[in-house]
Protein backbone atom coordinates (compact mmCIF):
# COMPACT_ATOMS: atom_id res chain seq x y z
CA UNK A 1 0.00 0.00 0.00
CA UNK A 2 1.14 3.61 -1.14
CA UNK A 3 1.88 6.35 1.42
CA UNK A 4 -0.53 8.37 0.02
CA UNK A 5 -3.28 5.56 0.87
CA UNK A 6 -3.02 5.88 4.62
CA UNK A 7 -5.05 8.16 6.95
CA UNK A 8 -5.10 11.53 7.81
CA UNK A 9 -4.62 10.35 11.55
CA UNK A 10 -1.82 7.94 10.59
CA UNK A 11 0.37 10.47 8.58
CA UNK A 12 -0.18 12.71 11.40
CA UNK A 13 1.28 10.69 13.11
CA UNK A 14 4.45 9.96 11.41
CA UNK A 15 4.94 13.81 10.73
CA UNK A 16 4.90 14.16 13.99
CA UNK A 17 7.87 11.46 14.84
CA UNK A 18 9.50 13.63 12.19
CA UNK A 19 8.61 17.03 13.91
CA UNK A 20 7.00 17.86 17.49
CA UNK A 21 5.34 20.26 18.31
CA UNK A 22 6.50 20.33 22.37
CA UNK A 23 3.84 22.91 23.47
CA UNK A 24 1.58 20.03 23.04
CA UNK A 25 3.45 17.85 25.20
CA UNK A 26 3.68 19.70 28.02
CA UNK A 27 0.55 21.47 29.82
CA UNK A 28 0.90 24.32 31.85
CA UNK A 29 0.85 22.40 35.22
CA UNK A 30 4.10 20.42 34.71
CA UNK A 31 7.71 21.49 36.07
CA UNK A 32 9.09 21.38 32.52
CA UNK A 33 6.27 23.85 30.73
CA UNK A 34 7.96 27.43 32.35
CA UNK A 35 11.28 25.92 32.06
CA UNK A 36 11.38 25.02 28.80
CA UNK A 37 8.82 27.61 26.55
CA UNK A 38 8.85 30.82 28.82
CA UNK A 39 12.14 31.81 28.32
CA UNK A 40 14.21 29.48 25.35
CA UNK A 41 14.34 31.38 22.26
CA UNK A 42 12.63 29.20 19.40
CA UNK A 43 15.60 26.40 18.62
CA UNK A 44 16.91 27.07 14.95
CA UNK A 45 15.06 24.92 12.32
CA UNK A 46 16.96 21.67 12.19
CA UNK A 47 17.82 21.30 8.07
CA UNK A 48 17.06 17.58 7.70
CA UNK A 49 13.55 18.06 9.25
CA UNK A 50 12.78 20.83 7.27
CA UNK A 51 13.97 19.51 4.14
CA UNK A 52 11.77 16.57 4.66
CA UNK A 53 8.70 18.48 5.95
CA UNK A 54 8.83 20.49 2.42
CA UNK A 55 9.39 17.88 0.26
CA UNK A 56 6.50 15.90 1.57
CA UNK A 57 4.46 19.01 1.35
CA UNK A 58 5.00 18.87 -2.71
CA UNK A 59 3.94 15.78 -2.91
CA UNK A 60 0.66 16.37 -3.43
CA UNK A 61 -2.07 19.06 -2.08
CA UNK A 62 -3.56 16.29 0.70
CA UNK A 63 0.22 16.13 1.70
CA UNK A 64 0.72 20.11 1.71
CA UNK A 65 -2.32 20.45 3.61
CA UNK A 66 -0.80 18.44 6.60
CA UNK A 67 2.57 19.16 6.50
CA UNK A 68 1.31 22.99 6.72
CA UNK A 69 -0.03 22.02 10.33
CA UNK A 70 3.63 21.38 11.21
CA UNK A 71 5.42 23.52 9.14
CA UNK A 72 3.74 26.91 10.25
CA UNK A 73 2.98 26.47 13.78
CA UNK A 74 5.75 28.47 14.85
CA UNK A 75 6.53 31.44 13.43
CA UNK A 76 9.21 33.92 14.00
CA UNK A 77 10.66 37.30 12.36
CA UNK A 78 12.84 40.12 12.93
CA UNK A 79 11.89 43.63 13.21
CA UNK A 80 13.51 44.43 9.60
CA UNK A 81 12.59 44.59 6.31
CA UNK A 82 13.37 41.44 5.41
CA UNK A 83 11.33 40.41 8.25
CA UNK A 84 8.54 41.87 7.93
CA UNK A 85 8.03 41.29 4.37
CA UNK A 86 8.16 37.66 5.11
CA UNK A 87 5.71 37.67 8.05
CA UNK A 88 3.19 39.62 5.27
CA UNK A 89 3.93 36.82 2.40
CA UNK A 90 2.73 33.98 5.29
CA UNK A 91 -0.18 36.52 6.33
CA UNK A 92 -1.40 36.43 2.96
CA UNK A 93 -1.64 32.98 2.57
CA UNK A 94 -4.95 32.00 5.04
CA UNK A 95 -4.53 28.26 4.26
CA UNK A 96 -0.43 28.80 5.99
CA UNK A 97 -2.04 31.89 8.32
CA UNK A 98 -4.31 29.70 10.18
CA UNK A 99 -1.98 27.09 11.29
CA UNK A 100 0.02 29.75 13.26
CA UNK A 101 -0.27 28.92 17.25
CA UNK A 102 3.09 30.80 18.20
CA UNK A 103 4.20 33.90 17.36
CA UNK A 104 8.09 35.11 18.65
CA UNK A 105 9.01 38.75 17.43
CA UNK A 106 12.79 39.21 17.66
CA UNK A 107 14.20 42.80 18.19
CA UNK A 108 17.19 44.62 17.94
CA UNK A 109 18.42 47.26 19.97
CA UNK A 110 17.36 50.65 19.07
CA UNK A 111 19.83 53.16 18.05
CA UNK A 112 18.91 56.76 20.13
CA UNK A 113 18.19 59.80 17.84
CA UNK A 114 21.19 61.94 17.65
CA UNK A 115 23.72 59.38 18.79
CA UNK A 116 23.99 56.93 15.93
CA UNK A 117 27.28 58.63 14.39
CA UNK A 118 29.07 55.38 13.52
CA UNK A 119 31.04 56.70 10.62
CA UNK A 120 32.72 59.04 13.12
CA UNK A 121 33.08 56.27 15.87
CA UNK A 122 34.38 53.23 13.81
CA UNK A 123 37.54 54.84 12.44
CA UNK A 124 38.83 55.60 16.11
CA UNK A 125 38.42 52.01 16.74
CA UNK A 126 41.24 49.46 18.01
CA UNK A 127 41.81 46.62 15.93
CA UNK A 128 40.56 44.36 18.59
CA UNK A 129 37.29 45.44 18.36
CA UNK A 130 36.66 43.70 14.62
CA UNK A 131 36.65 44.66 11.38
CA UNK A 132 33.22 46.48 11.44
CA UNK A 133 31.84 47.93 8.20
CA UNK A 134 30.25 51.58 8.58
CA UNK A 135 28.15 50.98 5.61
CA UNK A 136 26.65 48.21 7.44
CA UNK A 137 25.70 50.12 10.53
CA UNK A 138 24.29 52.94 8.57
CA UNK A 139 21.96 50.20 6.54
CA UNK A 140 20.87 48.93 10.11
CA UNK A 141 20.18 52.76 11.56
CA UNK A 142 18.43 53.85 8.22
CA UNK A 143 16.66 50.84 8.32
CA UNK A 144 15.14 51.34 11.89
CA UNK A 145 14.10 54.73 11.40
CA UNK A 146 12.25 54.15 8.57
CA UNK A 147 10.59 51.05 9.79
CA UNK A 148 9.51 53.30 12.57
CA UNK A 149 8.51 56.11 10.57
CA UNK A 150 6.59 54.89 8.34
CA UNK A 151 5.00 52.70 10.83
CA UNK A 152 5.47 49.60 8.59
CA UNK A 153 5.92 47.37 11.30
CA UNK A 154 2.36 48.29 12.77
CA UNK A 155 0.71 48.14 9.17
CA UNK A 156 2.36 44.19 9.38
CA UNK A 157 1.75 43.28 12.53
CA UNK A 158 -1.63 44.05 12.34
CA UNK A 159 -2.48 42.18 9.37
CA UNK A 160 -0.29 39.36 10.61
CA UNK A 161 -2.23 38.61 14.25
CA UNK A 162 -5.56 39.58 12.12
CA UNK A 163 -4.74 36.44 9.75
CA UNK A 164 -3.51 33.98 12.23
CA UNK A 165 -7.14 33.12 13.83
CA UNK A 166 -5.21 30.05 15.84
CA UNK A 167 -2.68 32.27 17.69
CA UNK A 168 -2.44 31.23 21.10
CA UNK A 169 1.27 32.74 22.44
CA UNK A 170 3.03 35.95 21.20
CA UNK A 171 6.65 36.66 22.77
CA UNK A 172 8.86 39.33 22.24
CA UNK A 173 12.64 38.25 22.61
CA UNK A 174 15.60 40.58 22.49
CA UNK A 175 18.37 39.78 19.57
CA UNK A 176 21.42 41.38 19.40
CA UNK A 177 24.07 40.01 16.44
CA UNK A 178 27.50 39.92 16.66
CA UNK A 179 28.90 43.13 15.61
CA UNK A 180 26.37 45.06 17.63
CA UNK A 181 27.29 43.30 20.78
CA UNK A 182 30.77 44.15 19.68
CA UNK A 183 30.34 47.71 19.45
CA UNK A 184 28.18 47.79 22.74
CA UNK A 185 30.51 46.36 24.77
CA UNK A 186 33.36 49.13 23.29
CA UNK A 187 31.12 51.68 23.70
CA UNK A 188 30.23 50.79 27.22
CA UNK A 189 33.96 50.34 28.09
CA UNK A 190 34.55 53.71 27.18
CA UNK A 191 31.96 56.24 28.67
CA UNK A 192 32.94 59.42 26.23
CA UNK A 193 31.79 57.63 23.41
CA UNK A 194 28.38 57.61 24.72
CA UNK A 195 27.74 61.02 22.53
CA UNK A 196 28.45 59.74 19.59
CA UNK A 197 26.73 56.04 19.45
CA UNK A 198 23.87 54.75 21.88
CA UNK A 199 22.15 51.07 21.65
CA UNK A 200 19.29 50.78 23.82
CA UNK A 201 16.83 48.29 25.00
CA UNK A 202 14.38 49.66 26.46
CA UNK A 203 12.88 51.89 23.73
CA UNK A 204 12.87 49.07 21.38
CA UNK A 205 11.08 46.77 24.06
CA UNK A 206 8.55 49.63 24.50
CA UNK A 207 7.84 50.08 21.00
CA UNK A 208 7.31 46.90 19.95
CA UNK A 209 5.29 45.91 23.16
CA UNK A 210 2.87 48.40 22.64
CA UNK A 211 3.01 47.24 18.77
CA UNK A 212 2.41 43.71 19.57
CA UNK A 213 -0.39 44.80 22.22
CA UNK A 214 -2.57 47.03 19.50
CA UNK A 215 -2.66 44.50 16.95
CA UNK A 216 -3.74 41.94 19.43
CA UNK A 217 -6.75 44.24 20.51
CA UNK A 218 -7.46 44.84 16.96
CA UNK A 219 -7.72 41.81 15.48
CA UNK A 220 -9.69 40.41 18.63
CA UNK A 221 -7.13 37.78 18.60
CA UNK A 222 -7.37 34.54 20.71
CA UNK A 223 -4.47 34.69 21.80
CA UNK A 224 -3.80 34.47 25.62
CA UNK A 225 -0.57 33.44 26.40
CA UNK A 226 2.64 36.36 26.24
CA UNK A 227 5.98 35.88 26.99
CA UNK A 228 9.12 37.95 27.51
CA UNK A 229 12.65 37.60 28.85
CA UNK A 230 13.97 40.11 28.96
CA UNK A 231 11.52 42.90 29.50
CA UNK A 232 12.43 46.53 30.02
CA UNK A 233 10.27 48.13 33.00
CA UNK A 234 10.16 51.31 30.81
CA UNK A 235 8.49 49.69 28.17
CA UNK A 236 5.78 48.45 30.80
CA UNK A 237 5.34 51.76 32.01
CA UNK A 238 4.07 53.19 28.43
CA UNK A 239 1.17 50.99 29.72
CA UNK A 240 0.15 53.12 32.80
CA UNK A 241 -1.12 55.94 30.14
CA UNK A 242 -3.79 53.88 28.17
CA UNK A 243 -7.07 53.84 29.15
CA UNK A 244 -8.01 51.53 31.55
CA UNK A 245 -10.26 49.53 29.73
CA UNK A 246 -7.48 48.27 27.24
CA UNK A 247 -5.21 46.91 29.48
CA UNK A 248 -8.56 45.01 30.66
CA UNK A 249 -9.27 43.66 27.74
CA UNK A 250 -5.71 42.45 26.91
CA UNK A 251 -5.52 40.81 30.49
CA UNK A 252 -9.17 39.20 30.85
CA UNK A 253 -7.83 36.89 27.95
CA UNK A 254 -4.89 35.85 29.22
CA UNK A 255 -3.73 32.48 30.62
CA UNK A 256 -0.60 32.38 30.83
CA UNK A 257 1.82 35.67 31.43
CA UNK A 258 5.62 35.00 32.14
CA UNK A 259 7.59 37.60 32.17
CA UNK A 260 11.31 38.40 33.39
CA UNK A 261 12.35 42.02 33.87
CA UNK A 262 15.85 43.23 33.32
CA UNK A 263 17.09 46.58 33.82
CA UNK A 264 20.81 47.99 34.20
CA UNK A 265 19.99 50.22 37.50
CA UNK A 266 17.22 50.73 40.34
CA UNK A 267 15.42 48.43 39.35
CA UNK A 268 13.26 48.27 42.50
CA UNK A 269 12.21 51.79 42.02
CA UNK A 270 10.99 51.07 38.37
CA UNK A 271 9.34 48.33 39.67
CA UNK A 272 7.71 50.02 42.10
CA UNK A 273 6.15 52.37 39.86
CA UNK A 274 4.76 49.89 37.89
CA UNK A 275 2.85 48.79 41.13
CA UNK A 276 -0.46 50.15 39.74
CA UNK A 277 -0.01 48.84 36.63
CA UNK A 278 0.14 45.70 37.76
CA UNK A 279 -2.58 45.67 40.29
CA UNK A 280 -4.81 46.41 37.16
CA UNK A 281 -3.68 43.80 35.34
CA UNK A 282 -3.54 41.46 37.62
CA UNK A 283 -6.99 41.75 38.84
CA UNK A 284 -8.23 41.91 35.18
CA UNK A 285 -6.66 38.66 34.65
CA UNK A 286 -9.63 36.17 35.84
CA UNK A 287 -8.23 33.07 33.90
CA UNK A 288 -5.00 32.96 34.78
CA UNK A 289 -3.46 29.62 34.87
CA UNK A 290 0.01 29.92 34.93
CA UNK A 291 2.11 33.01 35.62
CA UNK A 292 6.19 33.67 36.22
CA UNK A 293 7.43 37.20 37.23
CA UNK A 294 11.60 36.89 37.18
CA UNK A 295 14.54 39.09 38.04
CA UNK A 296 18.31 39.41 36.96
CA UNK A 297 19.71 36.12 39.71
CA UNK A 298 22.74 38.88 40.76
CA UNK A 299 20.23 40.92 41.83
CA UNK A 300 17.00 39.70 43.36
CA UNK A 301 14.14 42.58 43.51
CA UNK A 302 13.81 43.24 47.47
CA UNK A 303 10.51 44.68 46.98
CA UNK A 304 7.26 43.19 48.96
CA UNK A 305 6.01 40.21 47.07
CA UNK A 306 2.48 42.10 47.13
CA UNK A 307 3.54 44.99 46.10
CA UNK A 308 3.31 43.50 42.54
CA UNK A 309 0.69 40.69 43.21
CA UNK A 310 -1.71 43.20 45.78
CA UNK A 311 -3.51 40.33 47.55
CA UNK A 312 -5.09 38.88 43.95
CA UNK A 313 -6.23 35.22 44.18
CA UNK A 314 -6.56 33.27 40.64
CA UNK A 315 -9.60 30.79 40.99
CA UNK A 316 -7.62 28.58 37.98
CA UNK A 317 -4.01 29.22 39.19
CA UNK A 318 -1.97 25.84 38.92
CA UNK A 319 1.65 26.75 38.13
CA UNK A 320 3.08 29.71 40.02
CA UNK A 321 7.05 30.86 39.60
CA UNK A 322 8.88 33.62 40.19
CA UNK A 323 12.75 33.88 40.43
CA UNK A 324 15.40 36.38 42.20
CA UNK A 325 13.58 38.00 44.91
CA UNK A 326 14.68 39.06 48.56
CA UNK A 327 11.52 37.66 50.61
CA UNK A 328 10.03 37.09 54.43
CA UNK A 329 8.77 33.44 55.01
CA UNK A 330 5.48 34.64 55.31
CA UNK A 331 5.09 36.37 52.32
CA UNK A 332 5.62 33.20 50.18
CA UNK A 333 3.21 31.18 52.38
CA UNK A 334 0.35 33.88 52.28
CA UNK A 335 0.26 33.73 48.69
CA UNK A 336 0.57 30.14 48.73
CA UNK A 337 -2.24 29.51 51.00
CA UNK A 338 -4.07 32.06 48.37
CA UNK A 339 -4.25 29.20 46.01
CA UNK A 340 -3.73 26.13 48.17
CA UNK A 341 -7.01 24.21 46.63
CA UNK A 342 -5.68 24.47 43.25
CA UNK A 343 -2.14 24.99 42.52
CA UNK A 344 0.20 22.13 41.39
CA UNK A 345 3.54 23.56 40.58
CA UNK A 346 5.38 26.16 42.57
CA UNK A 347 8.65 27.34 41.51
CA UNK A 348 11.22 29.50 43.58
CA UNK A 349 14.33 30.30 41.64
CA UNK A 350 16.62 32.21 43.13
CA UNK A 351 14.58 33.12 46.00
CA UNK A 352 16.35 34.71 49.35
CA UNK A 353 14.70 34.67 52.98
CA UNK A 354 15.57 37.98 55.01
CA UNK A 355 16.83 37.68 58.35
CA UNK A 356 14.36 35.84 60.75
CA UNK A 357 12.97 33.69 58.06
CA UNK A 358 13.52 30.01 57.97
CA UNK A 359 13.30 27.73 55.09
CA UNK A 360 11.89 25.57 57.23
CA UNK A 361 8.91 26.92 58.02
CA UNK A 362 7.82 27.87 54.35
CA UNK A 363 8.45 24.14 53.56
CA UNK A 364 6.37 22.55 56.28
CA UNK A 365 3.57 24.96 55.19
CA UNK A 366 3.88 23.86 51.58
CA UNK A 367 4.23 19.72 52.96
CA UNK A 368 1.30 20.28 54.90
CA UNK A 369 -1.33 22.90 53.68
CA UNK A 370 -0.63 22.80 50.24
CA UNK A 371 -3.10 19.55 49.17
CA UNK A 372 -2.62 19.57 45.12
CA UNK A 373 0.68 20.20 44.86
CA UNK A 374 2.79 17.80 42.65
CA UNK A 375 6.13 19.72 42.69
CA UNK A 376 8.40 22.54 43.59
CA UNK A 377 11.61 24.33 42.23
CA UNK A 378 13.70 25.75 44.70
CA UNK A 379 16.52 26.10 42.41
CA UNK A 380 19.54 27.78 44.03
CA UNK A 381 17.78 29.26 46.39
CA UNK A 382 19.61 30.88 49.61
CA UNK A 383 19.11 32.99 52.91
CA UNK A 384 20.12 36.55 52.20
CA UNK A 385 22.98 37.29 54.46
CA UNK A 386 24.83 34.03 52.75
CA UNK A 387 24.21 35.78 49.39
CA UNK A 388 24.93 39.19 49.92
CA UNK A 389 28.45 37.42 51.63
CA UNK A 390 29.14 35.61 48.38
CA UNK A 391 28.76 39.04 46.55
CA UNK A 392 31.49 40.88 48.97
CA UNK A 393 34.08 38.06 49.06
CA UNK A 394 33.50 38.87 45.05
CA UNK A 395 32.09 34.99 44.23
CA UNK A 396 29.87 34.34 41.34
CA UNK A 397 26.81 32.69 42.38
CA UNK A 398 27.77 29.09 41.74
CA UNK A 399 24.62 27.46 39.71
CA UNK A 400 23.93 23.92 40.30
CA UNK A 401 26.13 20.79 38.92
CA UNK A 402 25.90 20.00 35.48
CA UNK A 403 24.35 17.24 34.26
CA UNK A 404 26.64 14.09 34.06
CA UNK A 405 29.42 15.18 36.55
CA UNK A 406 29.84 13.94 39.87
CA UNK A 407 28.79 15.91 42.18
CA UNK A 408 24.67 15.93 40.10
CA UNK A 409 22.30 13.60 41.51
CA UNK A 410 19.72 14.42 39.61
CA UNK A 411 19.41 10.47 38.92
CA UNK A 412 17.97 9.85 42.40
CA UNK A 413 15.05 12.84 42.03
CA UNK A 414 11.81 11.77 42.55
CA UNK A 415 10.07 12.89 38.88
CA UNK A 416 7.59 9.78 38.00
CA UNK A 417 6.54 11.06 34.38
CA UNK A 418 8.44 12.01 31.38
CA UNK A 419 6.53 14.78 30.97
CA UNK A 420 7.09 16.08 34.54
CA UNK A 421 11.03 16.62 33.55
CA UNK A 422 12.34 19.58 33.06
CA UNK A 423 14.16 21.31 30.00
CA UNK A 424 16.85 18.49 29.37
CA UNK A 425 14.93 15.55 30.02
CA UNK A 426 12.10 16.92 26.87
CA UNK A 427 13.83 15.99 23.60
CA UNK A 428 14.65 18.80 21.55
CA UNK A 429 11.66 19.12 19.29
CA UNK A 430 13.05 21.44 16.03
CA UNK A 431 10.04 23.95 14.97
CA UNK A 432 10.34 25.09 11.86
CA UNK A 433 10.19 28.70 11.66
CA UNK A 434 8.43 30.39 8.50
CA UNK A 435 9.99 33.94 8.95
CA UNK A 436 12.85 31.79 6.91
CA UNK A 437 11.03 31.58 3.28
CA UNK A 438 10.37 34.26 1.02
CA UNK A 439 7.57 32.04 -0.48
CA UNK A 440 5.31 29.15 0.08
CA UNK A 441 7.05 25.73 -0.18
CA UNK A 442 10.79 25.43 1.26
CA UNK A 443 12.64 26.62 4.47
CA UNK A 444 15.93 28.51 3.38
CA UNK A 445 18.30 27.24 6.54
CA UNK A 446 21.51 28.29 4.96
CA UNK A 447 20.14 31.67 5.61
CA UNK A 448 23.23 33.49 6.91
CA UNK A 449 21.39 36.40 8.73
CA UNK A 450 19.32 33.32 10.83
CA UNK A 451 22.29 31.57 11.76
CA UNK A 452 24.40 34.51 12.91
CA UNK A 453 21.36 36.73 15.04
CA UNK A 454 20.46 34.95 18.27
CA UNK A 455 17.38 36.14 20.46
CA UNK A 456 19.17 36.60 24.31
CA UNK A 457 17.50 34.83 26.61
CA UNK A 458 16.97 36.48 30.42
CA UNK A 459 15.23 33.66 32.56
CA UNK A 460 17.88 30.82 32.46
CA UNK A 461 15.64 28.75 33.08
CA UNK A 462 16.69 25.21 33.12
CA UNK A 463 16.91 22.31 34.60
CA UNK A 464 18.25 18.50 35.29
CA UNK A 465 16.29 15.25 34.00
CA UNK A 466 14.21 14.23 36.66
CA UNK A 467 13.48 10.44 36.66
CA UNK A 468 14.77 7.82 39.48
CA UNK A 469 17.09 5.38 37.89
CA UNK A 470 15.23 2.55 40.09
CA UNK A 471 11.81 1.34 39.10
CA UNK A 472 9.15 2.55 41.51
CA UNK A 473 7.75 -1.05 41.95
CA UNK A 474 10.55 -1.87 44.47
CA UNK A 475 10.83 -0.19 47.48
CA UNK A 476 13.72 2.16 48.00
CA UNK A 477 14.03 4.59 51.33
CA UNK A 478 16.76 7.17 52.34
CA UNK A 479 14.28 9.22 54.42
CA UNK A 480 16.09 8.37 57.87
CA UNK A 481 13.00 6.32 59.35
CA UNK A 482 10.34 8.44 57.32
CA UNK A 483 10.95 11.67 59.61
CA UNK A 484 7.89 14.36 59.00
CA UNK A 485 9.12 16.47 60.90
CA UNK A 486 11.30 19.49 59.84
CA UNK A 487 14.14 18.32 61.80
CA UNK A 488 15.23 15.95 58.71
CA UNK A 489 15.44 19.12 56.83
CA UNK A 490 18.83 20.10 58.87
CA UNK A 491 17.97 23.63 58.30
CA UNK A 492 20.34 25.76 59.93
CA UNK A 493 19.50 29.21 58.80
CA UNK A 494 22.83 30.06 57.44
CA UNK A 495 22.59 28.53 53.81
CA UNK A 496 21.41 26.12 51.41
CA UNK A 497 23.19 23.55 49.60
CA UNK A 498 22.52 21.70 46.65
CA UNK A 499 21.94 18.37 47.87
CA UNK A 500 19.74 19.86 50.62
CA UNK A 501 17.33 21.86 47.77
CA UNK A 502 17.08 18.61 46.24
CA UNK A 503 16.09 17.03 49.29
CA UNK A 504 13.79 19.75 50.44
CA UNK A 505 11.76 19.35 47.02
CA UNK A 506 11.04 15.82 47.56
CA UNK A 507 10.15 16.05 51.64
CA UNK A 508 7.64 18.67 50.54
CA UNK A 509 5.70 16.64 47.99
CA UNK A 510 6.27 13.67 50.08
CA UNK A 511 8.67 11.93 47.58
CA UNK A 512 11.56 11.91 49.70
CA UNK A 513 11.42 7.87 49.33
CA UNK A 514 9.60 5.47 47.19
CA UNK A 515 8.62 3.55 50.24
CA UNK A 516 7.10 6.13 51.99
CA UNK A 517 6.01 8.63 49.65
CA UNK A 518 2.48 9.77 50.69
CA UNK A 519 1.56 11.49 47.33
Amino acid sequence: MGLQHLSTELLREILDQIESDPEKLISVDRRAYLSQESFKPPPPPDRDQAQTIASFRLTCRRFSDLGAIHQFSRVTTRFSWKGLKRLENIAGQQHLAKHVKKFSYMVPFFYVEGRERVDELLPTLPEGVGLLDVRHFQRKIDEQKEIVQTQEDVRVLNKAISAFTSLQHVQILRLQDQEDAMLINYVRQHDQLNQLVELRWPPACSHSTKTIGLALLASRSPCERFSSPMLSPQSALGAVSDPPTTLNKLAERLTCLELHFDDGTDLDNRMRELSSLSKVVFNAAKNMQAVHIGFPTQRPLTLKLEEIFHNVKWEKLVAFGIQAWRLDADEIIGLARRHREKLRGLRLRDVMLKDGSRWKDVLAYLRNEMIRLDWVSLRRIDYERHFDEQWVLGAEVPDDPPIGSDSDDESDDWEPHDDDADEDDVPNHQNHHADDEDSEPSLDVSDSEAETDEPEQGGDIHFPPLSPDTPASIPWCNCNGHDDTTEVLMDDGVAVTYSQRKFWERWVVGRYCAEHSHK
